[in-house]
């Protein structure tokens, strides 16, 4: 008895060792990169001083992960079927099922709003001059009408404080791209004064660029992707369940196939603002059921499983594609994008076309007039390169829109009372 107890105890013994003895090695990490190089043996700075050779240490700041992003909310990316899960009334096929992984991002959780542009307008007149303010302007002619009596939108709905957190229209594709830098520099330019070293701040103030090593600053805000943004409004991780299954698909950014509330005390409310039919945008007085006959709220109706809101109504939104119909089948299974080239690299082996696929073009970049598919010149068509997708529906469409797989385009420099933005961020430092 005595000798099993003792082989036993040995055993444990042994065991106890080899896990403290495993658990004493701590390898690595971005968050705890250790005092020196695992290569060179050398050790790293925080500050960048001389070392006793009289040559400046690599510097290795303190990284605590992404910093928090204003607004931004965390979608963890997955494998997904993007893809329309309405029937095609339009007979436009252009955007049928497929499987896609889309890799983790940031996204905002409402749609940018009336006061999230005055403010930019605020900051564009004293640091860009009066020119950059012009073109910044929305163009609130979008609400007129010949045969409406819409001139108080007009007038009143940028600039009114009753209107503040309502979703900003009148918007180009070109203007949501320049308000994305924008925000990135100011938002950048407030962490590095708020947590920067002495160097940092100075650059801040003067409106540098903060280096990316730094670790205090974030990557940039962006117009979302259509993959990502169908990706995010879908919410499908409300679904899951065991391992790796879900109950059901979503025809929109809820449960079931009603455009109503199923549960609780809000059942029967409506969950987005649309067009319920011809001439009917909210009900009748006394029980304004989806309470908006044009815009509305921000945070209006219950956020998806992501806490976005208004993935479905409200405003129909930019995304970055160029539009393609068969960008389904060209673009690749991994994050597909279809740009205007200018995020790549100068590499001469890469393609940078958006009509690449369409035959219009030689090798070298040369158009090829009448051979292309796509031939705006001939006017056989109205898409070219400068034509944008936007996705959901708006306070002005019937419930066909509110799917987020369904998908329309429009001229990048265009605007209407129905389309408006939100911004999006790469989430950095992550293989998923």
């Amino acid at each position: 008895m005595s000798k099993k107890f003792n082989l036993l105890s040995l055993c444990l013994f042994i065991a106890i060792g080899l896990f403290l003895g495993s658990c004493g090695k701590k390898n690595p990490t971005s968050v705890k990169p250790g005092s020196k190089s695992t290569t060179t043996g050398i050790a790293y700075t925080k500050d960048g001083k001389k070392g006793k050779d009289g040559k400046q240490a690599f510097a290795v700041r303190d990284f605590k992960g992404q910093p928090d992003g204003p607004n931004l909310v965390f979608i963890e990316g997955g494998r997904h079927i993007l893809g329309s899960a309405e029937e095609d009334v339009l007979f436009a096929r252009d955007n049928l099922e497929r499987t896609v992984t889309v890799a983790s991002f940031y996204m905002d959780e409402t749609e940018v709003a009336n006061i999230h542009w005055l403010e930019y307008l605020h900051y564009a007149l004293q640091d860009s001059g009066q020119q950059y303010y012009d073109e910044a302007l929305p163009d609130t002619t979008v609400w007129a009408a010949e045969l409406a009596f819409n001139d108080p939108y007009i007038d009143h709905y940028l600039r009114y404080p009753g209107f503040r957190f309502f979703p900003v229209v009148g918007i180009s594709w070109k203007q949501a791209q320049n308000y994305c830098i924008w925000r990135s520099n100011m938002v950048n330019n407030n962490l590095a004064q708020k947590n920067g070293n002495k160097d940092e701040k100075t650059k801040a103030k003067a409106g540098e660029r903060i280096p990316l090593e730094s670790g205090i600053v974030l990557p940039n805000y962006r117009l979302p992707t259509e993959a990502e943004w169908e990706y995010a409004a879908k919410a499908l991780v409300g679904t899951q369940y065991l391992d790796e299954n879900q109950d059901y698909g979503r025809l929109y950014p809820w449960d079931g196939h009603s455009l109503r509330n199923p549960y609780g005390r809000q059942m029967g409310e409506f969950l987005a603002n649309f067009k319920r039919g011809r001439g009917d945008y909210a009900g009748i007085a006394g029980k304004l059921n989806d309470g908006a006959m044009i815009t509305e709220w921000i945070y209006a109706y219950p956020p998806n499983d992501y806490g976005l809101y208004n993935m479905a109504g409200n405003v129909s939104e930019w995304v970055e594609d160029v539009y393609r119909p068969l960008s389904f089948q060209d673009m690749n299974d991994l994050n597909p994008v279809r740009t205007d080239g200018k995020y790549l690299t100068q590499n001469p082996n890469r393609l940078k076309n958006p009509a690449y696929l369409d035959g219009d073009k030689t090798p070298d970049g040369t158009p090829i007039r009448y051979t292309g598919q796509y031939d705006k010149t001939a006017w056989n068509t109205l898409i070219d390169d400068h034509v944008r997708v936007y996705k959901g529906g708006s306070w002005k469409d019937v419930a066909y829109w509110m799917s987020p797989g369904t998908r329309r385009y429009l001229e990048e420099d265009s605007a209407t009372a129905t389309i408006g933005f939100r911004c999006a961020m790469i989430r950095a430092g992550s293989n998923h």
